[in-house]
């Protein structure tokens, strides 16, 4: 078995010149440190425009990317802009204030549009040829510019004209012409800056994962453009809700804001809206971490005006879907995210379809789960993009927990000083297949809680936290790329194999 490693870390907590990690220079050079350091993957966030606040989540589509991740300083490079007139912002800043970000970037936009439009001919190829491709555009371009025009509001609060538009489309989008070539402008500037960061992992031969939740937010273009494919009504409402039965951490069940599918309609169409989404990702990144895997094989659906407790299973699409994604992409892994309560159907179905689960071993911080190997089918995390660095847990134990487990590193020979460090390089030497290592317990970040930061105000500020600079990590990257080595795991020696493992010419 190949045993891989890779980083986990979102792209806007990686360092940038214009206050967030974008698809600029900056994450050209965070690809190169990562590999260089042996890793062979790049775990990401989604990418996607979110619903309301930071929660990257819960978005608003499944295809489209958030304009604040374009970089400024590729515009100029395009001929959009003037690399003179560009500044910096919060540029050493270790939060990410996202309203600075989106005032400070969006009069960038604006001016580089208006370049766009008198250089159209330079571009018009490229442009077309995107539109062909993004099949997704036409819905998400009509969902964003009403969405706006209804200031960020999702459809199931919009008047019926606007809410039923794919249905009926009695509204004449000429009259939202400027604002539709602007949306779908900067959807061809993030692919095009995605594409080239893309192309430069591969050069480098780092393969990337993306997060891919297996439910939709009601406050989605998908789910606005297909209400016939999810359990909601013409009014916006959900009809049935996902969640979870009673159990001892949920004694009422959890009844989450988020609609079922229509089974009846997604079979009708062999899962096609769900087939698409893979395909699209399968274009630019290795693998998915496929979230709510669990509900794949059995579905716990919630009528509405009932309690989260008076729901009902119902078989999932099982393996007849996951089937269908592995033909479709075959190139693609899938990582399932399977905690909590779990049946025993879905560990064979994992087994069956050689698909690793998670193995979280922050969850496990305990010296007799810890003592418990790793399966190697798994994928093993540090931690995770929504739960505390090891660093901030560590500071909640008591001196007994932490005299226990720093006896348990210290007779398996690991005698770093830091938790972090023991931790990290204990992930490394296990018997999974992949390792994920989380940048931010890598770093020994201590303030993150769900990679979340606390203002000056002394507010929480979700998913905020950002890497200063290139000053610390790379070393910590570089220290890490010996245990890498120690234990089997370095790039380098998965290229080896691959040499030795080439025909005869």
């Amino acid at each position: 078995m190949e045993k891989t490693a890779g980083i986990l870390l979102p792209l806007f907590s990686a360092p940038g010149n214009q206050g967030i990690g974008d698809l600029g220079q900056k994450t050209l050079m965070l690809i190169d440190a990562i590999a260089d350091a042996g890793y062979s993957y790049w775990a990401l966030t989604p990418l996607a425009p979110t619903s309301h606040g930071r929660n990257p989540y819960e978005s608003v589509s499944s295809y489209a990317g958030d304009p604040i991740y374009i970089n400024i300083d590729r515009l100029s490079e395009m001929g959009l802009l003037t690399q003179s007139s560009i500044v910096n912002c919060n540029k050493f800043k270790e939060v990410v204030d996202y309203d600075t970000v989106r005032a400070f970037k969006e009069p960038y936009f604006i001016r580089a549009f208006k370049a766009f439009k008198k250089k159209y001919a330079d571009y018009r190829a490229e442009f077309e040829a995107f539109k062909k491709q993004a099949f997704w555009l036409n819905s998400w371009t009509a969902y964003e510019v009403f969405r706006q025009s209804y200031n960020g509001i999702g459809w199931h609060e919009w008047e019926e004209e606007y809410r039923n538009w794919p249905e009926k489309q009695e509204i004449n989008l000429r009259e939202y012409i400027d604002k539709i070539f602007y949306v779908q402008f900067l959807q061809f500037i993030f692919y095009k800056q995605f594409q080239e960061v893309v192309d430069h992992a591969r050069k480098k031969n780092l393969k990337l994962i993306i997060d891919v939740p297996y439910f939709l937010n009601l406050d989605n273009a998908e789910v606005w453009a297909n209400k016939n494919e999810f359990m909601v009504t013409s009014e916006g409402t959900i009809a049935e809700f996902a969640g979870t039965p009673s159990d001892i951490y949920y004694p009422l069940g959890q009844k989450w804001d988020i609609p079922v599918y229509n089974m009846e309609t997604m079979q009708k169409n062999d899962y096609k809206i769900i087939r698409d989404r893979f395909r699209w990702y399968a274009r630019f990144y290795d693998g998915v971490r496929l979230l709510h895997f669990k509900f794949i094989d059995v579905l716990w659906r919630i009528p509405a005006g009932k309690e989260a407790r008076l729901g009902h299973w119902t078989p999932g699409p099982g393996k007849y879907l996951l089937n269908l994604i592995q033909e479709d992409n075959p190139n693609l892994m899938i990582i399932a995210e399977d905690q909590g309560q779990t049946r025993p159907s879905l560990n064979e179905l994992e087994d069956e379809l050689n698909i690793p689960g998670m193995d979280i071993l922050q969850y496990r911080m305990e010296t007799k789960l810890l003592k418990k190997p790793s399966k190697e089918r798994s994928v093993v995390y540090t931690s995770t993009p929504d739960t505390p660095t090891m660093e901030e847990d560590y500071l909640s134990y008591d001196n007994n927990k932490r005299i226990a487990l720093r006896r348990f590193f210290k007779k398996r020979n690991y005698s770093h000083r830091t938790f972090h460090d023991l931790v990290c390089h204990y992930a490394i030497d296990s018997d999974a297949r992949l390792v994920l290592v989380n940048l931010a317990d890598l770093v020994g970040a201590k303030q993150p809680i769900s990679l979340s930061t606390i203002s000056p105000e002394g507010e929480l500020v979700d998913w905020s936290w950002k890497l200063k600079d290139f000053k610390v990590f790379p070393s910590e990257l570089k220290k890490s790329s010996e245990w890498l080595m120690d234990s089997g795991r370095h790039s380098s020696l998965q290229n080896q194999s691959l040499e030795t493992e080439k025909p005869a010419e």
